[in-house]
């Protein structure tokens, strides 16, 4: 297409999903939930298929040379394509937001005021890499009563357009229009710029990606948007941990998926446990082919116990404590204790997700109240931070900002409150 053909076609697209989200807004529970478990069977039942055009994304990918964790991201195997039709079911089973009425109160002149929830319009949501991302998005936006508008990488357009099948034939079973859940068919990056100009038609945009796809919508969107530029996650495990717990989690938030935005970047040890746990903890991730940067403190320690040539030991620099890696590399960081490593994690954090590993109470509560992240744990992985695994049924994706939505957004993330008044014919003096 060239670029009058690609506004023409985007103008199309934004057009059919404001008329489609009207349909979908005032469509009842029972009809969306069967759309989801149509959509749910036919992915089953599709398996052969999807993988069939997964695979070729992956030849394209692997022809590219594209980088290991895109290929793992862009990767569907018959668990994971199970995992997105259980992910639709079990957002099937969510309670629907959508015109919930909460804290109805009779004011003196005897109005009831209270505020119900509804569908935010036409979502649009660019991803890369990720297929099952196809199914998420529609699941959730339909739910909560929301046409999607769905720009997938350029990589994974066979395996979307697969998904983006099921999910219309759902639709259209539940007598619900195909339109409601649009997949970008052209994958021209000008496609991605005219999304980004159709305020008109689009009500919120969702980036989902790297960090050059977030910059480039944060640079360009006329639309708001809900999204996080980065994740660098810390694990900090205090000199009152019980040191097994500690190994078992800071072992898990990293290498239990590398290319993943709530994998743990930097781990803070107290000074305290150091000796005994970060060389336990080294074995583990040099087993595993993971890289150690180290400040000096951690250096010493690494160094005294594996010797001064270890290949898989480096200098962390200033800006290691910045990186999001996506990668088999992680910043160590030897701290004096709670303060120094919430002050660690407050100037180089993300705002993402964050871990104290600690039996101390007192401590674990302060560490919940100061660090100010989407996701605050005590004693457990970063990896949980994720809408399937908070009960969300799947997530559109992690917002670190403070308006609206923070942390996994779910259905409730995509739908906004409007004030509702119910009276007995009162007027006003």
């Amino acid at each position: 297409m060239d670029i009058q053909d690609i506004q023409s076609y985007m103008v199309g697209v934004g057009k059919q999903a404001r008329a489609a989200a009207r349909l979908v807004a005032r469509a009842d529970t029972a009809t969306k939930n069967q759309a989801l478990t149509l959509t749910a069977q036919s992915i089953e039942r599709d398996m052969k298929r999807l993988l069939d055009a997964n695979a070729i994304d992956l030849k394209a990918a692997r022809a590219k040379k594209l980088d290991a964790p895109l290929i793992d991201r862009l990767t569907l195997t018959e668990k994971t394509i199970a995992g997105m039709a259980d992910g639709l079911l079990q957002i099937v089973k969510l309670p629907d937001p959508v015109g919930e009425i909460s804290g109805l109160k009779r004011q003196p002149s005897g109005i009831e005021v209270g505020r119900m929830r509804v569908p935010l319009g036409v979502v649009a949501i660019i991803y890369e890499a990720r297929p099952n991302v196809t199914a998420d998005a529609a699941g959730l936006c339909l739910k909560s009563g929301n046409a999607a508008i769905l720009r997938g990488g350029s990589e994974a357009i066979h395996s979307n357009q697969a998904i983006a099948a099921c999910v219309h034939e759902g639709l259209k079973g539940a007598g619900l229009p195909a339109t409601a859940v649009q997949v970008i068919e052209t994958t021209d990056r000008a496609a991605v710029g005219e999304l980004l100009r159709l305020n008109e038609y689009v009500d919120i945009v969702v980036p989902r990606g790297g960090k050059s796809l977030i910059e480039r919508v944060m640079r360009e969107a006329r639309i708001p948007m809900i999204k996080h530029l980065d994740g660098v996650c810390h694990v900090y495990i205090d000199d009152k941990a019980d040191l097994d717990k500690a190994i078992r989690i800071a072992d898990n938030a990293k290498t239990q998926r590398l290319g993943t935005c709530n994998t743990m970047e930097t781990l803070l040890v107290a000074r305290g446990v150091a000796d005994e746990v970060l060389p336990r903890l080294a074995k583990i991730y040099f087993d595993k082919g993971i890289e150690l940067r180290g400040d000096t403190a951690a250096l010493q320690i690494l160094r005294s116990a594996f010797g001064p040539d270890a290949p898989q030991i480096k200098a962390a620099t200033e800006e290691d404590w910045y990186t999001e890696y996506l990668a088999a590399i992680l910043a160590v960081r030897i701290v004096d204790g709670l303060d120094q490593a919430i002050d660690h994690i407050a100037r180089y954090g993300s705002q993402h997700t964050d871990a104290i590993v600690t039996e101390d109470e007192a401590r674990a509560r302060r560490f919940l109240r100061e660090v100010d992240s989407s996701s605050v744990m005590v004693n457990a992985s970063t990896r949980f931070a994720d809408g399937y695994e908070y009960g969300l049924g799947a997530e559109i994706g992690i917002s670190t900002d403070k308006l609206h939505a923070r942390g996994p957004v779910g259905l409730e993330g995509l739908t906004s409150l409007k004030w509702v008044v119910f009276g007995h014919g009162e007027i006003r003096t």
